[in-house]
């Protein structure tokens, strides 16, 4: 893997809340920057138009992509995306939650599994991982050994499933037949919290799928 087929990866860390089934909680959302010095793709660009925007440095936004519908997730992105002049990008199954935070407005394309954006020339692939929202992509990097999971998978587990439109036995689908099927050195770099890598979580699935969460 040379340095020169690889995009760089680029992380801020924002914070705000996150909001559902009438309760509210503060949160921490990790903002993932894929390119090189003249282009790039955001993904999740959550709370923080502006912090987000000195990150990409001037660069030009080739697209604004959403793991998934929750709010945290997507209330800023219509900002964020305005600032930077990019389409934003989101599962049509997830529609519901994107009405929920902008009733009047729709994305401006939607995904379908399967899809590829091209940044600095590498190809990242979207793949559908429903469960914890029935309209959840992660994006695969294959040439930066990389997986952006959003809340589908997390250093020690799945994302949550006690809320609405989520299903716990969906998103243990999806991680199994989906995501442990990557290459065990890809790096998992998540919506929330620390990285982890494919190998590292690989064997703990049957311990998810006996505590059941």
């Amino acid at each position: 893997m040379s340095s020169a087929s690889s995009p760089r990866i680029d992380h801020v860390v924002t914070s705000g809340t996150f909001s559902l089934d009438g309760g509210t909680w503060d949160v921490d959302n990790n903002v993932w920057i894929v390119g090189d010095d003249s282009e790039c793709i955001v993904i999740d660009p959550a709370h923080d138009p502006e912090a987000i925007r000195s990150a990409v440095d001037g660069r030009a936004v080739k697209a604004v992509l959403l793991t998934h519908g929750h709010d945290d997730h997507i209330a800023s992105a219509g900002a964020f995306a305005e600032l930077v002049k990019a389409p934003v990008h989101l599962h049509a199954d997830d529609m519901m939650l994107w009405r929920a935070v902008f009733p009047d407005t729709a994305p401006d394309v939607e995904i379908v599994d399967g899809d590829e954006f091209t940044v600095a020339g590498a190809a990242l692939k979207a793949i559908h991982t429903p469960g914890h929202s029935p309209g959840s992509v992660s994006f695969h990097l294959p040439a930066a050994e990389t997986l952006f999971s959003g809340d589908t998978l997390f250093q020690g587990g799945p994302g949550a499933t006690g809320r609405s439109y989520s299903d716990f036995p969906t998103i243990i689908e999806s991680i199994r037949t989906k995501l442990l099927t990557l290459p065990e050195e890809t790096v998992v770099r998540t919506g929330h919290g620390d990285s982890t890598t494919i190998g590292a979580e690989k064997p703990h699935l049957d311990e998810w799928i006996a505590r059941g969460h």
